[in-house]
This record gives C-alpha cells, sequence and structure tokens, in this order.
C-alpha cells in the first residue's frame, strides 16, 4: 500500500522526514490521503517550521525505515484531521536547505544594516 509522508530538503542528502517526539519517542505519520498530509504540512508551516515536501512512498519502505532507526509509526486513515502538537523540539536532526538558510540570514543581515544607517 503507498501512504504519503511529510519530507523536509527532499532528495537532498540532507533529507529529513518528519517526526513527532512523544516522550523520548519519535513517530512517523503515515497519511492514507494526500490531501490530509498537505493540510498536515500547511499546518507546521503555520508554526513556523520549513515548508515540507508530500511524499508518496510504500509503507512497508516506511516501517522499515521506522524498525531500522527504532522509531514508531501510525497509519493516519484519510479523513482523519491530525493536527500538529503544540511544542516542538529545539533542534532537528536535519538541518534547513543551506540555500535558503544562507538566503534568510542575508535578509536578516540587510534588515539590521538598514536599521543601523538609519540610525546615521
Amino acid at each position: 500500500m503507498r501512504v504519503f509522508v511529510l519530507l523536509f530538503n527532499a532528495r537532498t542528502e540532507n533529507e529529513g522526514i518528519h517526526t513527532i517526539q512523544i516522550g523520548d519517542r519519535n513517530k512517523v505519520l503515515m497519511f492514507q490521503s494526500e490531501d490530509d498530509a498537505t493540510r498536515f504540512g500547511v499546518l507546521l508551516e503555520a508554526q513556523d517550521f520549513p515548508t515540507p515536501t508530500v511524499e508518496e512512498i510504500d509503507q512497508e519502505e516506511v516501517m522499515e525505515f521506522c524498525r531500522n532507526v527504532d522509531y514508531d509509526w501510525q497509519v493516519v486513515p484519510a479523513g482523519k484531521l491530525e493536527i500538529p502538537p503544540e511544542h516542538n523540539v529545539e533542534e532537528t536532526d536535519w538541518q534547513e536547505d543551506a540555500d535558503q538558510a544562507s538566503e534568510n540570514k542575508e535578509t536578516e543581515l540587510d534588515k539590521i544594516k538598514r536599521q543601523l544607517e538609519g540610525l546615521l
């Protein structure tokens, strides 16, 4: 069976799968519906997460990955509204795409520079 998962930096060396941390355990959500996965991704973005990519993948492949890294998993039935937890981990195992992070830093530096120039 095919399911949909959320990936960050999809198809890069720095790819990461979205997990929910419960205590000291990580859980991967596998959505039966692409629309539900997309909706969950939009809710993550509203919490200031980077934009995730919804990827269709074989459910058994995700389960095998979870077994290998000792993660839990949950299949989210089509039509079930899954909501991200209110609190997010401070540090992820993956890092924001270097180009995007660099652009964000430059934008922040430009903003600070303009503020300093305004003081002169």
